[in-house]
């Protein structure tokens, strides 16, 4: 007789545990077991069949994985915590005891734990740190802009700051950045690092009202997490490219005295924070790796080298789109963004001594070219040999991969739409009329490199056949000789007159060949409707009411877009008037 198989000893029963019991289990408190699920990466998941895991109960219950709570058995960090309670239960004896030696003893002594090798076991690779980067640089530079609180610590403020920073420096060094987006809730960033696109958001610099719904304890330890996850990536993008780390900078001499009153180690921190220089490059020399360039052999494998090719084209002027041109920036503007975008494509940056530390040269420098004013009016002193720009055509100029015309960004002009490079608008889609010219530019100038690079074929080719035409005339001299005389020995045959000949006008049929195409079609379509089989047919009409409802919202935004002009353009009328 085989085993009586009893209810709820095996499948979804047995797979999960309740919070309750995993606490029991590992012997911690909640907030305990909180943090070590969160610096482990363990959540809670939703059973599939709820009604066999709670064994018929019906109360609202929390569930883990019971792998998952096994596996926390076994965890260092536990013995930490537990280390911890018995040092403040000591501490808050001494002090009630008046014990002040004592009490000064345990505080130096107190307990403290590391989580490196969390880190390693969450992320065996590199490459799994970098692809998972986006939230942890969402939270740092969150916490880097916070005021001094007691929801975050001053000290774990200071060292997002730090570390945000030079994150930063990196992204310069290896000119990395791709995207960038002012939107109401901040700035948003997207880098390419090593073949991983990490997108994150940086806050506005604006004044901070704590939220009432924030849990930040929550938030703490996440960032705990993220600052250990962040300094080593940091560690391991310096390496990569050959520059010290932790970051050092060759300090020049101190030419406005903005930084007389400061330390070394403090001039150092405000002078990376200014982003202006460069970083020092390390000992080890490492040699630029080259792209091999193979033969395409089939049609297929020569368009994908096709494409390649071009977007290393359009990379290469996108990473050299400031060269040669030099900025000064107004107290007003966005200082810190502007300066990191701008050295990220190769520009010079500098600003007045007396809003920061970290100027290059003042606003009387002859070589400036652009001078970024976020006001009204230009300033009272006005330079003819520059440009007296608002900050957003930095941001729409990174977008749109070329430097945008002037004109349409001077100081005291309405601008044009800021643009999102993060929508990629498809067939159906709305698309704004400036979005279709940004797109027109760019085609034209493909169009343009693609003949002067043919233009330069041809020369090529041109001068190989003048050589071969050059060695043939000769010869054709010799044939056209020797054709002439053998003609003239041959007498001329009498011309035939003229018949007249008449032809009747026919009438012509006119025929519409694209009405007849999309009739053609038409019926088609409804042929191939009828043969839907029933089981597919509700599918089919989801996937039509979907496309007609965007056909709508197209024509809707449309309509939007000819009114809002209209508007404009009578507005315009009635200020000449």
């Amino acid at each position: 007789m085989g085993r009586i198989k009893r209810k709820y000893e095996a499948g979804a029963a047995t797979a999960y545990v309740s919070r309750k019991r995993a606490l029991k289990k590992l012997q911690l408190s909640l907030a305990d077991f909180r943090r070590l699920c969160i610096l482990k990466g363990i959540y809670p998941h939703e059973p599939k069949h709820r009604k066999k895991v709670e064994k018929g109960s019906t109360a609202i219950k929390t569930y883990y994985f019971r792998k998952d709570i096994q596996f926390l058995l076994h965890e260092p960090i536990i013995n930490k915590f537990r280390n911890f309670k018995v040092y403040t239960r000591k501490l808050k004896k001494a002090i009630d005891k008046g014990e002040d030696g004592q009490a000064k003893r345990l505080r130096q002594n107190k307990p403290k734990y590391k989580l490196d090798h969390i880190v390693k076991e969450r992320y065996p690779s590199f490459v799994d740190a970098v692809r998972d980067l986006d939230d942890c640089l969402c939270l740092v530079f969150l916490f880097a802009t916070l005021p001094r609180q007691q929801s975050a610590k001053f000290q774990t403020i200071q060292k997002c700051r730090r570390l945000s920073v030079e994150f930063l420096h990196y992204l310069i060094a290896a000119k990395a950045l791709r995207k960038v987006f002012v939107s109401i809730k901040g700035i948003y960033y997207q880098a390419e690092i090593m073949g991983q696109t990490v997108t994150w958001v940086v806050p506005h610099a604006r004044g901070f009202q704590k939220p009432t719904d924030v849990d930040f304890k929550v938030m703490s330890i996440f960032i705990e997490f993220y600052l250990s996850m962040l300094g080593f990536i940091n560690y391991r993008l310096y390496s990569s490219l050959n520059i010290s780390y932790p970051p050092q900078l060759e300090l020049p001499a101190d030419k406005h005295n903005s930084l007389r009153d400061m330390s070394a180690e403090e001039r150092i921190e405000e002078m990376l924070a200014a982003m202006t220089q460069s970083l020092v490059p390390g000992l080890k020399s490492i040699d630029q790796a080259e792209v091999d360039e193979f033969p395409a052999t089939g049609d297929e494998e020569s368009g994908i080298s096709e494409e390649i090719r071009k977007e290393q084209q359009s990379r290469s002027r996108l990473l050299k789109l400031f060269c040669n041109t030099k900025f000064f920036l107004g107290r007003e503007t966005p200082r810190e963004s502007l300066t990191f975008i701008l050295r990220n494509f190769g520009a010079k940056v500098s600003w007045d001594p007396s809003v920061s530390a970290g100027a290059t040269y003042l606003e009387s420098d002859e070589t400036i070219t652009h001078q970024i004013v976020d006001r009204n009016q230009p300033p009272a002193k006005k330079y003819m040999n520059r440009y007296y720009v608002q900050p957003q055509w930095v941001y729409d100029c990174v977008n749109a991969r070329n430097l945008l015309d002037v004109k349409d960004y001077l100081v005291g002009v309405v601008l044009p739409p800021h643009l999102s490079p993060f929508i990629e608008e498809g067939e159906d889609d709305y698309v704004p009329p400036e979005r279709v010219q940004l797109l027109n530019r760019a085609e034209d100038e493909e169009m343009e490199m693609e003949e002067e690079i043919q233009s330069d074929e041809d020369g090529i080719e041109n001068d190989d056949d003048e050589e071969l035409k050059n060695s043939s005339e000769e010869d054709d001299g010799v044939d056209m000789a020797s054709n002439e005389e053998a003609e003239s020995g041959y007498e001329a045959e009498p011309e035939q007159p003229n018949k007249k000949l008449s032809v009747s006008a026919g009438v012509h049929e006119k025929v519409d060949y694209n009405k007849l195409q999309q009739k053609q079609k038409a019926e088609e379509k409804r042929l191939a409707e009828m043969m839907i089989p029933k089981k597919n047919k509700r599918l089919y009409n989801k996937i039509m009411y979907s496309k007609k409802k965007k056909a709508q919202e197209v024509r809707q935004l449309t309509e939007k877009r000819k009114q809002h002009d209209a508007t404009q353009k009578s507005k315009r009328k009635l200020k000449k008037n």
